[in-house]
Protein backbone atom coordinates (compact mmCIF):
# COMPACT_ATOMS: atom_id res chain seq x y z
CA UNK A 1 0.00 0.00 0.00
CA UNK A 2 1.24 3.44 -0.91
CA UNK A 3 1.40 6.10 1.72
CA UNK A 4 -1.03 8.18 0.29
CA UNK A 5 -3.86 7.82 -1.60
CA UNK A 6 -5.69 10.62 -3.59
CA UNK A 7 -9.69 9.15 -3.57
CA UNK A 8 -11.08 12.23 -5.50
CA UNK A 9 -9.87 15.20 -7.48
CA UNK A 10 -11.33 18.56 -8.15
CA UNK A 11 -11.19 18.90 -12.03
CA UNK A 12 -11.33 22.64 -11.75
CA UNK A 13 -8.33 22.82 -9.17
CA UNK A 14 -5.54 21.31 -7.96
CA UNK A 15 -7.88 20.40 -5.08
CA UNK A 16 -7.86 16.54 -4.05
CA UNK A 17 -9.71 14.73 -1.48
CA UNK A 18 -7.12 11.91 0.08
CA UNK A 19 -6.10 9.21 2.99
CA UNK A 20 -2.50 9.62 4.59
CA UNK A 21 -1.44 6.11 6.08
CA UNK A 22 0.61 6.54 9.34
CA UNK A 23 1.73 4.22 11.62
CA UNK A 24 -1.09 5.29 14.16
CA UNK A 25 -4.17 5.21 11.62
CA UNK A 26 -5.09 6.93 8.65
CA UNK A 27 -5.53 10.27 8.41
CA UNK A 28 -8.15 11.58 6.25
CA UNK A 29 -7.19 15.21 3.66
CA UNK A 30 -8.00 17.88 3.46
CA UNK A 31 -6.95 17.89 7.33
CA UNK A 32 -5.91 20.73 9.97
CA UNK A 33 -3.50 19.57 12.53
CA UNK A 34 -3.62 21.32 15.89
CA UNK A 35 -0.32 22.63 17.84
CA UNK A 36 0.84 20.79 20.61
CA UNK A 37 4.16 22.08 21.05
CA UNK A 38 5.36 21.10 24.56
CA UNK A 39 3.65 17.51 24.48
CA UNK A 40 -0.17 19.29 24.38
CA UNK A 41 -2.24 21.38 22.42
CA UNK A 42 -2.74 24.67 24.86
CA UNK A 43 -5.83 24.14 26.75
CA UNK A 44 -6.99 21.09 25.61
CA UNK A 45 -7.03 17.66 27.05
CA UNK A 46 -6.77 14.49 24.75
CA UNK A 47 -10.16 13.29 24.92
CA UNK A 48 -11.47 16.40 23.79
CA UNK A 49 -9.37 16.91 20.85
CA UNK A 50 -10.31 13.15 20.01
CA UNK A 51 -13.94 14.22 20.09
CA UNK A 52 -13.22 17.36 18.25
CA UNK A 53 -12.01 15.04 15.39
CA UNK A 54 -8.54 15.91 15.44
CA UNK A 55 -6.63 13.02 13.68
CA UNK A 56 -3.38 14.29 13.67
CA UNK A 57 -1.25 16.79 15.85
CA UNK A 58 2.02 18.66 15.98
CA UNK A 59 5.36 17.89 18.23
CA UNK A 60 7.70 20.46 18.42
CA UNK A 61 11.15 18.56 17.76
CA UNK A 62 13.18 22.23 19.60
CA UNK A 63 11.16 22.83 22.64
CA UNK A 64 10.54 19.06 23.65
CA UNK A 65 14.34 18.47 23.08
CA UNK A 66 15.39 21.41 26.02
CA UNK A 67 12.21 20.27 27.72
CA UNK A 68 11.79 17.33 28.95
CA UNK A 69 14.96 16.29 27.27
CA UNK A 70 15.02 12.68 25.20
CA UNK A 71 16.54 11.07 28.25
CA UNK A 72 13.68 11.29 29.71
CA UNK A 73 11.21 10.86 26.43
CA UNK A 74 13.33 7.63 25.62
CA UNK A 75 12.27 6.29 28.90
CA UNK A 76 8.46 7.05 28.33
CA UNK A 77 8.76 5.52 25.28
CA UNK A 78 8.09 8.21 23.16
CA UNK A 79 6.09 11.41 22.47
CA UNK A 80 2.81 9.10 22.56
CA UNK A 81 3.32 7.31 25.55
CA UNK A 82 4.46 10.35 27.16
CA UNK A 83 1.38 12.08 26.40
CA UNK A 84 -1.30 9.45 26.19
CA UNK A 85 -2.05 10.22 22.41
CA UNK A 86 -2.78 7.23 20.45
CA UNK A 87 -3.37 8.81 17.28
CA UNK A 88 -0.87 10.33 14.65
CA UNK A 89 1.92 13.01 15.39
CA UNK A 90 3.80 14.61 12.98
CA UNK A 91 7.09 16.83 14.74
CA UNK A 92 8.44 19.81 12.95
CA UNK A 93 12.01 19.84 12.16
CA UNK A 94 13.35 22.18 15.01
CA UNK A 95 14.11 24.64 12.12
CA UNK A 96 12.17 27.22 12.51
CA UNK A 97 12.57 27.74 15.98
CA UNK A 98 16.48 27.63 15.80
CA UNK A 99 16.36 30.53 13.36
CA UNK A 100 13.52 32.55 15.23
CA UNK A 101 14.10 32.13 18.39
CA UNK A 102 18.02 31.72 18.80
CA UNK A 103 19.70 35.68 19.35
CA UNK A 104 22.77 34.18 18.30
CA UNK A 105 23.67 31.52 16.06
CA UNK A 106 26.37 30.47 13.92
CA UNK A 107 25.50 28.32 10.55
CA UNK A 108 27.83 25.33 9.49
CA UNK A 109 27.56 23.22 6.71
CA UNK A 110 26.36 20.17 9.41
CA UNK A 111 24.26 22.59 11.24
CA UNK A 112 23.69 25.67 13.35
CA UNK A 113 25.18 26.73 16.77
CA UNK A 114 22.99 28.77 18.98
CA UNK A 115 22.12 29.54 22.35
CA UNK A 116 18.93 28.07 23.87
CA UNK A 117 16.18 30.40 24.23
CA UNK A 118 15.26 29.72 28.12
CA UNK A 119 18.96 29.84 30.02
CA UNK A 120 21.60 30.89 27.50
CA UNK A 121 23.42 27.93 27.45
CA UNK A 122 24.94 26.67 23.80
CA UNK A 123 23.27 24.44 21.76
CA UNK A 124 23.88 22.64 18.34
CA UNK A 125 21.20 21.36 15.66
CA UNK A 126 22.02 19.85 12.47
CA UNK A 127 20.44 17.25 9.92
CA UNK A 128 21.29 14.48 12.16
CA UNK A 129 20.83 16.05 15.36
CA UNK A 130 17.02 16.75 14.16
CA UNK A 131 16.63 13.55 12.90
CA UNK A 132 17.73 11.42 16.29
CA UNK A 133 15.87 13.78 18.20
CA UNK A 134 12.61 12.87 16.29
CA UNK A 135 13.89 9.26 16.20
CA UNK A 136 13.41 9.23 20.05
CA UNK A 137 9.86 11.22 19.92
CA UNK A 138 8.86 8.05 17.44
CA UNK A 139 6.42 10.41 15.31
CA UNK A 140 4.53 9.58 12.30
CA UNK A 141 5.52 11.98 10.27
CA UNK A 142 9.02 13.71 10.85
CA UNK A 143 10.35 16.84 8.81
CA UNK A 144 13.75 17.56 6.86
CA UNK A 145 15.72 20.19 9.30
CA UNK A 146 15.54 23.16 7.07
CA UNK A 147 16.82 26.93 7.08
CA UNK A 148 13.72 28.68 7.52
CA UNK A 149 14.47 31.27 4.93
CA UNK A 150 13.62 34.75 6.27
CA UNK A 151 11.78 37.68 4.46
CA UNK A 152 12.59 39.78 2.55
CA UNK A 153 15.47 38.14 1.03
CA UNK A 154 17.12 38.57 -2.11
CA UNK A 155 17.50 35.96 -4.66
CA UNK A 156 20.75 35.39 -3.64
CA UNK A 157 20.44 35.59 -0.12
CA UNK A 158 16.99 33.20 -0.54
CA UNK A 159 19.38 30.75 -3.54
CA UNK A 160 22.47 30.27 -0.74
CA UNK A 161 19.82 29.28 1.93
CA UNK A 162 17.90 26.87 -0.44
CA UNK A 163 21.18 25.01 -1.01
CA UNK A 164 22.05 24.47 2.08
CA UNK A 165 18.33 23.14 2.82
CA UNK A 166 19.26 20.97 0.23
CA UNK A 167 22.29 19.80 1.27
CA UNK A 168 20.66 19.36 4.80
CA UNK A 169 17.48 17.39 3.26
CA UNK A 170 19.99 14.99 1.81
CA UNK A 171 21.57 13.99 5.06
CA UNK A 172 18.04 13.74 6.79
CA UNK A 173 17.31 11.39 3.98
CA UNK A 174 20.10 8.65 4.74
CA UNK A 175 19.24 8.79 8.76
CA UNK A 176 17.50 6.08 10.73
CA UNK A 177 14.05 6.31 11.67
CA UNK A 178 11.71 5.29 14.03
CA UNK A 179 9.38 2.26 13.02
CA UNK A 180 6.92 3.17 10.42
CA UNK A 181 8.01 6.68 10.63
CA UNK A 182 7.59 9.05 7.42
CA UNK A 183 9.81 11.83 6.35
CA UNK A 184 9.07 14.98 4.47
CA UNK A 185 11.24 17.26 2.89
CA UNK A 186 10.50 20.80 2.75
CA UNK A 187 10.44 23.04 -0.56
CA UNK A 188 11.81 26.67 0.46
CA UNK A 189 12.68 29.22 -2.25
CA UNK A 190 11.40 32.77 -0.97
CA UNK A 191 8.97 34.68 -3.32
CA UNK A 192 11.08 32.87 -6.27
CA UNK A 193 9.45 30.76 -9.15
CA UNK A 194 12.73 29.57 -9.87
CA UNK A 195 13.97 28.71 -6.95
CA UNK A 196 10.31 26.86 -5.25
CA UNK A 197 10.59 25.15 -8.54
CA UNK A 198 13.70 23.85 -8.23
CA UNK A 199 12.91 22.79 -4.45
CA UNK A 200 10.61 20.18 -5.49
CA UNK A 201 11.87 18.92 -7.81
CA UNK A 202 15.48 18.42 -5.80
CA UNK A 203 13.26 16.97 -3.18
CA UNK A 204 11.15 14.61 -5.45
CA UNK A 205 14.63 13.12 -6.65
CA UNK A 206 15.55 11.88 -3.09
CA UNK A 207 12.06 10.35 -2.88
CA UNK A 208 10.50 11.77 0.43
CA UNK A 209 7.30 10.42 1.59
CA UNK A 210 5.75 14.02 1.11
CA UNK A 211 6.72 17.40 0.42
CA UNK A 212 6.12 20.61 2.31
CA UNK A 213 6.21 23.97 1.46
CA UNK A 214 8.12 25.91 3.81
CA UNK A 215 9.75 29.62 4.46
CA UNK A 216 5.80 31.04 4.05
CA UNK A 217 3.84 32.95 6.80
CA UNK A 218 6.98 34.55 7.94
CA UNK A 219 6.07 38.10 7.22
CA UNK A 220 5.38 38.47 3.61
CA UNK A 221 1.76 39.50 2.22
CA UNK A 222 -0.61 36.87 1.47
CA UNK A 223 -0.57 37.45 -2.14
CA UNK A 224 2.83 36.52 -2.29
CA UNK A 225 2.30 33.15 0.40
CA UNK A 226 -0.35 32.55 -2.94
CA UNK A 227 2.37 33.48 -5.64
CA UNK A 228 4.70 30.60 -3.90
CA UNK A 229 2.03 28.18 -3.78
CA UNK A 230 1.27 28.81 -7.39
CA UNK A 231 4.83 28.10 -8.09
CA UNK A 232 4.76 24.99 -6.09
CA UNK A 233 1.12 23.57 -7.69
CA UNK A 234 2.37 22.23 -10.60
CA UNK A 235 5.42 20.71 -9.98
CA UNK A 236 4.29 18.75 -6.45
CA UNK A 237 4.21 15.35 -6.81
CA UNK A 238 0.76 13.99 -7.15
CA UNK A 239 1.07 10.81 -5.47
CA UNK A 240 2.39 12.46 -2.37
CA UNK A 241 1.06 14.32 0.47
CA UNK A 242 1.53 17.84 0.48
CA UNK A 243 2.14 19.99 3.47
CA UNK A 244 1.75 24.21 3.76
CA UNK A 245 3.65 24.73 7.55
CA UNK A 246 2.15 27.19 9.67
CA UNK A 247 -0.93 28.40 7.46
CA UNK A 248 -3.18 29.61 8.90
CA UNK A 249 -6.69 31.48 8.35
CA UNK A 250 -9.38 29.73 7.50
CA UNK A 251 -9.06 31.64 3.95
CA UNK A 252 -5.67 30.75 3.71
CA UNK A 253 -6.39 26.84 4.31
CA UNK A 254 -9.29 27.57 1.60
CA UNK A 255 -6.81 28.79 -1.16
CA UNK A 256 -3.77 25.81 0.06
CA UNK A 257 -6.60 23.49 -0.67
CA UNK A 258 -7.21 25.02 -4.66
CA UNK A 259 -3.44 24.45 -4.99
CA UNK A 260 -3.14 21.07 -4.11
CA UNK A 261 -2.35 20.83 0.03
CA UNK A 262 -3.85 18.11 2.00
CA UNK A 263 -2.19 18.84 5.12
CA UNK A 264 -2.30 22.48 7.50
CA UNK A 265 -1.18 23.53 10.85
CA UNK A 266 -1.55 26.92 12.78
CA UNK A 267 -1.69 27.94 16.17
CA UNK A 268 -4.43 30.83 15.29
CA UNK A 269 -6.99 29.05 16.59
CA UNK A 270 -5.84 28.62 20.27
CA UNK A 271 -4.17 32.09 20.42
CA UNK A 272 -6.81 33.89 18.96
CA UNK A 273 -9.25 32.09 21.24
CA UNK A 274 -7.12 32.78 24.11
CA UNK A 275 -6.93 36.23 23.39
CA UNK A 276 -10.71 36.59 23.03
CA UNK A 277 -11.59 36.50 19.63
CA UNK A 278 -13.43 33.32 18.27
CA UNK A 279 -13.70 32.30 14.32
CA UNK A 280 -17.20 31.88 12.62
CA UNK A 281 -19.49 31.40 9.58
CA UNK A 282 -19.85 35.48 10.03
CA UNK A 283 -16.32 35.90 10.30
CA UNK A 284 -13.89 36.51 13.27
CA UNK A 285 -15.78 38.08 16.57
CA UNK A 286 -14.52 39.95 19.47
CA UNK A 287 -16.48 37.83 22.10
CA UNK A 288 -13.80 40.28 24.70
CA UNK A 289 -15.95 43.26 23.42
CA UNK A 290 -18.18 45.14 25.71
CA UNK A 291 -21.68 44.53 23.20
CA UNK A 292 -21.02 40.82 24.15
CA UNK A 293 -21.58 42.09 27.75
CA UNK A 294 -25.30 41.04 27.67
CA UNK A 295 -25.24 38.69 24.51
CA UNK A 296 -27.17 35.41 25.87
CA UNK A 297 -26.50 33.67 22.44
CA UNK A 298 -23.97 31.26 21.06
CA UNK A 299 -20.74 32.05 19.39
CA UNK A 300 -22.30 30.70 16.39
CA UNK A 301 -25.75 29.64 16.21
CA UNK A 302 -25.99 25.67 14.53
CA UNK A 303 -22.35 25.47 16.06
CA UNK A 304 -22.22 21.61 17.85
CA UNK A 305 -19.14 22.50 20.00
CA UNK A 306 -19.23 21.92 23.86
CA UNK A 307 -19.21 25.48 23.87
CA UNK A 308 -21.67 26.43 22.01
CA UNK A 309 -23.84 23.63 23.29
CA UNK A 310 -24.13 24.68 26.36
CA UNK A 311 -22.58 28.34 26.73
CA UNK A 312 -23.33 32.32 25.78
CA UNK A 313 -21.04 34.51 24.66
CA UNK A 314 -22.17 36.90 27.78
CA UNK A 315 -20.83 34.08 29.63
CA UNK A 316 -17.55 33.40 27.88
CA UNK A 317 -17.20 37.07 27.95
CA UNK A 318 -17.41 37.27 31.87
CA UNK A 319 -14.86 34.38 32.35
CA UNK A 320 -12.34 35.68 29.79
CA UNK A 321 -12.47 39.21 31.60
CA UNK A 322 -12.22 37.60 34.58
CA UNK A 323 -9.30 35.74 33.35
CA UNK A 324 -11.29 32.42 34.74
CA UNK A 325 -8.77 29.67 32.51
CA UNK A 326 -12.27 28.48 31.69
CA UNK A 327 -12.36 31.10 29.32
CA UNK A 328 -9.17 30.31 27.65
CA UNK A 329 -10.43 26.52 27.63
CA UNK A 330 -14.48 27.16 26.09
CA UNK A 331 -12.93 29.69 23.17
CA UNK A 332 -9.94 27.09 22.65
CA UNK A 333 -12.74 24.44 22.36
CA UNK A 334 -15.24 26.48 19.40
CA UNK A 335 -12.07 27.65 17.43
CA UNK A 336 -10.48 24.41 17.25
CA UNK A 337 -13.89 22.59 16.41
CA UNK A 338 -14.10 25.44 13.91
CA UNK A 339 -10.94 25.12 11.83
CA UNK A 340 -11.70 20.67 11.88
CA UNK A 341 -15.23 21.33 10.73
CA UNK A 342 -13.52 23.03 8.20
CA UNK A 343 -11.35 20.70 6.48
CA UNK A 344 -14.13 18.12 7.21
CA UNK A 345 -16.75 19.98 5.11
CA UNK A 346 -13.88 20.71 3.12
CA UNK A 347 -13.84 16.63 2.46
CA UNK A 348 -17.54 15.91 1.84
CA UNK A 349 -17.95 18.89 -0.50
CA UNK A 350 -14.76 17.09 -2.45
CA UNK A 351 -16.31 13.73 -2.45
CA UNK A 352 -20.00 15.73 -3.22
CA UNK A 353 -18.46 17.57 -6.50
CA UNK A 354 -19.27 21.29 -4.24
CA UNK A 355 -16.01 22.11 -3.35
CA UNK A 356 -15.68 25.03 -5.50
CA UNK A 357 -19.19 26.49 -4.10
CA UNK A 358 -18.07 25.89 -0.59
CA UNK A 359 -14.39 27.67 -1.61
CA UNK A 360 -16.30 31.06 -2.85
CA UNK A 361 -18.31 30.94 0.26
CA UNK A 362 -15.47 30.82 3.12
CA UNK A 363 -13.20 33.10 0.37
CA UNK A 364 -15.94 35.65 1.20
CA UNK A 365 -16.33 35.43 4.55
CA UNK A 366 -12.53 35.38 5.02
CA UNK A 367 -11.51 38.65 2.50
CA UNK A 368 -7.78 39.08 2.19
CA UNK A 369 -6.66 41.30 4.95
CA UNK A 370 -4.76 43.93 3.57
CA UNK A 371 -1.73 45.87 5.50
CA UNK A 372 -2.07 49.63 5.04
CA UNK A 373 1.75 49.40 4.19
CA UNK A 374 2.58 46.21 2.48
CA UNK A 375 6.39 45.35 2.89
CA UNK A 376 8.20 44.24 -0.91
CA UNK A 377 10.86 41.90 -1.42
CA UNK A 378 14.35 43.04 -1.66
Amino acid sequence: MSVFEVLKADPGSKARRGRLHTAHGDVETPIFMPVGTQATVKAMANRELQELGAQIILGNTYHLNLRPGMELMAKAGGLHRFMGWDRAILTDSGGFQVFSLAKLRKITPDGVRFQSHLDGRPLFMGPRESMAIQRTLGSDVAMCFDECTPWPATHQEAEKSLDLTLRWAAQCREQPRAEGQLVFGIAQGSVYQDLRERAVRELEKLDFDGIAVGGVSVGETEALMVDALRYCAPVLPPAKPHYLMGVGTPRQIILGILHGIDMFDCVLPTRMGRNGSAYTLQGTIPVKAARYQEDFSPIQEGCTCYTCQHHTKAYVRHLLHTGEILGARLMTIHNLHFFLELTRQARLHLEQGTFPQFARQILELYPEARPKNPPTPC
